[in-house]
This record gives structure tokens, C-alpha cells and sequence, in this order.
């Protein structure tokens, strides 16, 4: 019984063992036509020529992979094949690869091109000089410059590129440049997905197209729909206009641009600058919409104008350009400040307009507190609507007129609490060298004037009706008044005249609202709450071609044949030319792409045994 159950043992091992070396034996390189057998002592022993007949080429077969060629060289002894003249590699239905030449080793699984090598998948096809594909890591590589070509939509060079088949990316580094009808695209490493299109971007980068121009050092573009996501000193240049921020979203389809952040907005033609932190442009309407914190910036040679709102919006062409801001606007240069529901500038023709808010009726306990205001070195003008025009070539101040319950207040240079006052139903108003000096009132004019000498002594104080008022305006003081049509008017002594009657109806002071700095403008403003800004997945930076796992089956293969050169080793990429140099390497950086599955065991710098070993054994 003992003797029975060995013999049933020795039984199952010798089946075992035989499986085992059948399983072995059935990953080695398959012959599945070879044409015409020769041998030539010359090139190796052992080693066994294929020439294709009339019929067919040269045909071998290895773990899913088909191999054809017009003459093969097939090293037995170490399962390796190098194939010559038309050589055609597919592995399954989707990826096939064509060249001159092609090394390839059935211990390693890896295959080297030379000649004319085109790799071809179901969405781009790629051209190089010499090509390494690693079949266990799916895992193509160039460092010889190459070219993909994705359908219609474009090309892209680099003189290093890899494919992750598994993955189904490119990964480009050095002089990539990609163009397509619409654009051309130069950047230093880029990401790229053939199956839906999408690009991303590290380092310096620009997009140059016919009608805009884009540069970012951290950038998302999809292809396919000609829309991108850009950050790290981002900007958009739009014929005269210029987009910056900290994250700018992209549509070249509809010639559209968003930022969010830090955004700064130049007009080279108007010599304009608009400011927020979220904001829109369409070049195709000429438009930009800007808020949070929005703060248009008119340049002049020696005083530019700040104008401040809610939003701002920015139409028309490059020669007739229109700025609106509303809600709470405020507007600021050094010797003028003004404050509105809304603000309008016409840029051509220098108009500027300061707007109520219509819905607000007379009775409304806010209508007089939201009436536009406008403050010119001491005097204050207030009415229901003002217009104020400026010289658009001296960029000076030229005229300003006001609407329907005009108010004209100055503060009395001595009194604590004395204000002069002029009021009617319209008021315009003359600047020299952007000093008011000629005032109107028209019609239902009123005043109250603190009348003084030569030595600022107060003489009496003045209130006078009359149809209309001239005031002209010397050195910042009312140098003379002209009553047209009075009605009636006297001087009374300070102590005479009652403290309530020193105000004319409708007096509202508004000093303490007036900007006088463009920090000023902000200081109503609620607190500024930022969206933070997540950014896209860190950069993952290419795999080197020889790692270990490359190494080891390397080493693997020249284990059975060792005092002959292992073939395995023989064409395969120097370990230097397979990495990024220092000054190339990127830094942290935040992206969207998705995840590469493939981890490397070392870090870049850490060379294990086993490289050192296959350089010794003369790898090349």
C-alpha cells in the first residue's frame, strides 16, 4: 500500500513538472510561417534565418502579439528575434506597429523599432526614428523627437514622448508643440489623452491663435471642444485687450473668457485698466463684466480716474468704448470724487453721467442719501442727475451740468457750521484747468452766502431768491455773484439770522462720504469672501523607461546564455537619456488629470544593483 501511494506521488510530480515545462515552453516565441530556413555561422550559433517566400511573410507569434517580416534572425537560445524589411508588429485588434527593423525579446517583452517606426492606436497615430515598447508595462517610448498625428484635429512634436497604452495618455517633455487648425500650442511637458482630446499643460506655455493669444504655467485644454482652464500667471490676449488672473476659464468657440481672482483687465487702445475678482469677456460683443471689488482705472498722463461699483461693464469697440458701473459707484482723481447709483463714462466722447435710481420715489427715506453727488476741491454739487464732460484729448475737465434739484455747497472757511448754498432746477458749471470757476443756476435759483472782507470778518449773511444766479469762482471761493431777476434779498448780521434758517430745503452736507484716496473707495464695501481656488492634480512625472521591474527581467534573460551577450540588453535606451533633467523638472504643482496607475518602487536618484549589472553586461 506504501508502494502504491509513492508511485501515485512520483505520478502527480512527473505530470506536474511536464505541465510546468509545457506552460514554459508555450511562452516562448511561436514560428507560425517561416518561408525560407537558412543558418549562418557567421551571425551566431544556433541562431536560425527566415526569408519570406512568394506566398507570405515571415510570421512568429508570442502571448496575443503577431509579428511579420521579410527576413527574421531568431536567437533560440535566448528567445529573441530581430526582424528586417517590412516589418509589421500588432498586438490584439487595436494597436499595431510598423518599421524597417524591430529587436524583439520574448524573456523581456520588449520590443525596439528603428527606421520609420509609425505606432498606431484607435484615436492617433505616432512617428518616430526609434521606438521602445515595453508590452508588460504597456509602456511606449521615443527620445529621438516623434510626431502623433490625432484625426483631422492636429499634430503634436516632441523630442521625447510615452505612450501608457493602459491608460491610453501620452506624456510629452522637450520642444512639444501642437498644431491645429485653429491654434498652435508650445509648451515643455504635456499630458495628452487622444481618446477624448485632453491636453494639460506645465510650465510655460502659450496658445496662439488667429484671434487670441494665451499664455499660462499651469493649464487644462480640451481639444475636442476648443475650451481650456488655465493658472499660475494666466493671461488672455484679445486683439486690444488683455485678460490676467489667478484662474481663467476659455472658449474659443465662442470667443469667450471668465477669470475668477486677482483679474486685471487692459485696454491698450483706451488706456484703460479694470480690476475684480470675478469676471467676463466676450470678444465678439466687445464686452467685459467685472465684480467683487470692481475698480475701473482710466490712465491719464499725470491724474488718472478710479472708478469703483458692485459690477462694471465695459462695451462697444476699441473707438467708441462705454464703462457703466452701478450699484454704489464711486468715482475718484485727486482734485474730483463723485458717488452714484450708477455711473456712466462714454470714452469717445468724454461724457460722464451720474444716475439716480429711479425707483426710488421722493418720499423714500433713502432717496436722498442715494442722490448722485459730486465734489470738486471744496465744493460739493448735488441733483437728480449729473453730467460731467471731459476734454478727451487735454484730459481735463470741461463743463458739468446738473438735473432737476441742483444743489451747489461749499463749507465756510471759518465757521464751524456755515455752509454757502446755492440751489435751482438746473445747474451748469465751467472748469479751467479742472477748477470750477463759472457757476449757473437756472431758474428758481436760491442762496445763503456768509459774506466776508478782505480780512475774513464775517460782514453778514446773504439769502437771496431770483430766476437765475452766476457765480464765478476764484482760488476756490465765490468771488462774485450776479442775481438775474431777483425776487427778493437781504444781508443779515450773524445773530439776527436764525440758525433755522441757514439751511435752504434739501440741504444734505455728504462730506464724510467723499473718497479722498482709492482706498477709499472701498470702505463701505461688505468684507471681500474669495472662492478658493482648487486647482488641478499634482504633476506626475514620466516613468523611466529601464526601472527596476526592466532591469530585473533583463538580468532575468541573461541568466540562461551566460558567456554569450545578452540580446535582451542590446538596444535598449541609455539610463541618462531617459530622464528629465534638473532645470526640467517641475514643481508642485496643483492639476485635474486623472491618476496614472504605475508607481515607481525608487526615487530617480536610487540606481539598484540590478541597472548596474546590465550596464556592465553592455547594455546599451
Amino acid at each position: 500500500m506504501a508502494l502504491n501511494s509513492l508511485k501515485n506521488l512520483v505520478f502527480i510530480i512527473t505530470v506536474f513538472l511536464s505541465a510546468c515545462s509545457f506552460a514554459q515552453e508555450k511562452q516562448k516565441i511561436t514560428i507560425e510561417y517561416a518561408g525560407i530556413t537558412t543558418s549562418d555561422p557567421e551571425i551566431e550559433d544556433g541562431a536560425l534565418i527566415f526569408l519570406r517566400d512568394d506566398s507570405q511573410q515571415v510570421h512568429f507569434i508570442h502571448k496575443g502579439v503577431n509579428l511579420w517580416c521579410d527576413k527574421a534572425v531568431y536567437y533560440q537560445d535566448q528567445d529573441y528575434i530581430e526582424a528586417f524589411s517590412n516589418v509589421n508588429m500588432k498586438q490584439g485588434d487595436s494597436i499595431s506597429m510598423v518599421a524597417k527593423y524591430i529587436d524583439y525579446s520574448g524573456k523581456t517583452e520588449i520590443a525596439v523599432a528603428k527606421g520609420d517606426v509609425v505606432l498606431t492606436e484607435p484615436n492617433s497615430v505616432l512617428t518616430t526614428d526609434k521606438l521602445y515598447f515595453d508590452r508588460t508595462r504597456q509602456l511606449a517610448y521615443y527620445d529621438t523627437s516623434g510626431k502623433v498625428v490625432r484625426d483631422s484635429s492636429g499634430t503634436i512634436t516632441s523630442q521625447i514622448g510615452r505612450y501608457y497604452m493602459n491608460a491610453k495618455k501620452y506624456q510629452f517633455t522637450k520642444d512639444v508643440v501642437l498644431v491645429s487648425p485653429d491654434y498652435t500650442l508650445n509648451t515643455e511637458r504635456l499630458d495628452f489623452f487622444p481618446d477624448n482630446g485632453h491636453a494639460y499643460l506645465f510650465g510655460p506655455s502659450t496658445i496662439v491663435g488667429e484671434e487670441s493669444n494665451i499664455y499660462t504655467e499651469r493649464g487644462f485644454y480640451d481639444t475636442n471642444a476648443n475650451t481650456g482652464y488655465f493658472q499660475r500667471n494666466a493671461k488672455i490676449d484679445y486683439d486690444n485687450r488683455t485678460i490676467e488672473g489667478d484662474s481663467i476659464y476659455f472658449n474659443r468657440n465662442k470667443s469667450f473668457a471668465s477669470a475668477t481672482n486677482n483679474i486685471k483687465v487692459t485696454d491698450t487702445i483706451n488706456s484703460s485698466i479694470v480690476r475684480g475678482h470675478y469676471a467676463e469677456v466676450w470678444r465678439d460683443k466687445d464686452s467685459v463684466f467685472i465684480t467683487k471689488r470692481a475698480l475701473a482705472i482710466t490712465v491719464q498722463e499725470k491724474d488718472s480716474v478710479y472708478l469703483h461699483a458692485d459690477t462694471l461693464m465695459v462695451t462697444g469697440k476699441e473707438d467708441h468704448r462705454i464703462t457703466r458701473a452701478y450699484y454704489n459707484a464711486k468715482l475718484y482723481k485727486s482734485d474730483l470724487a463723485g458717488k452714484a447709483d450708477s455711473i456712466h463714462v462714454d470714452h469717445k466722447t468724454g461724457l460722464t453721467e451720474l444716475i439716480n435710481l429711479s425707483r426710488f420715489s421722493s418720499t423714500d427715506a433713502f432717496s436722498t442719501a442715494r442722490k448722485p453727488v459730486l465734489w470738486n476741491i471744496g465744493n460739493q454739487m448735488t441733483g437728480d442727475t449729473i453730467h460731467l464732460i471731459s476734454n478727451t484729448e487735454t484730459e481735463k475737465l470741461d463743463s458739468l451740468k446738473v438735473f432737476n434739484n441742483a444743489f451747489l455747497v461749499s463749507k465756510d472757511t471759518i465757521s464751524e457750521d456755515g455752509y454757502n448754498q446755492i440751489k435751482g432746477q438746473r445747474l451748469i458749471g465751467l472748469f479751467k484747468d479742472n477748477e470750477l470757476y463759472n457757476v449757473d443756476i437756472i431758474k428758481n435759483a436760491e442762496t445763503i452766502r456768509y459774506m466776508r472782507n478782505e480780512t475774513n470778518e464775517l460782514i453778514g449773511i446773504q439769502k437771496s431768491k431770483s430766476g437765475s444766479i452766476n457765480i464765478q469762482i476764484v482760488e476756490q471761493a465765490i468771488e462774485e455773484v450776479r442775481f438775474i431777476n431777483q425776487i427778493d434779498g437781504n444781508i443779515f448780521p450773524e445773530p439776527d439770522f436764525p440758525r433755522n434758517a441757514r439751511r435752504l430745503r434739501g440741504f444734505d452736507w455728504r462730506g464724510e462720504e467723499r473718497p479722498r484716496s482709492v482706498e477709499d473707495l472701498f470702505k463701505d464695501d461688505p468684507p471681500l469672501v474669495l472662492p478658493k481656488i482648487s486647482g488641478l492634480e499634482d504633476y506626475v512625472p514620466p516613468e523611466d523607461f529601464i526601472d527596476d521591474s526592466v532591469a530585473e527581467r533583463v538580468e532575468e534573460a541573461g541568466k540562461a546564455t551566460p558567456n554569450k551577450p545578452n540580446k535582451a540588453a542590446q538596444n535598449l535606451p541609455k539610463e541618462e537619456d531617459n530622464k528629465d533633467s534638473e532645470d526640467n523638472k517641475p514643481k508642485k504643482e496643483q492639476t485635474v488629470q486623472p491618476k496614472v496607475d504605475w508607481k515607481p518602487k525608487t526615487k530617480p536618484a536610487e540606481i539598484s544593483e540590478e541597472k548596474k549589472k546590465l550596464k556592465a553586461k553592455g547594455g546599451q
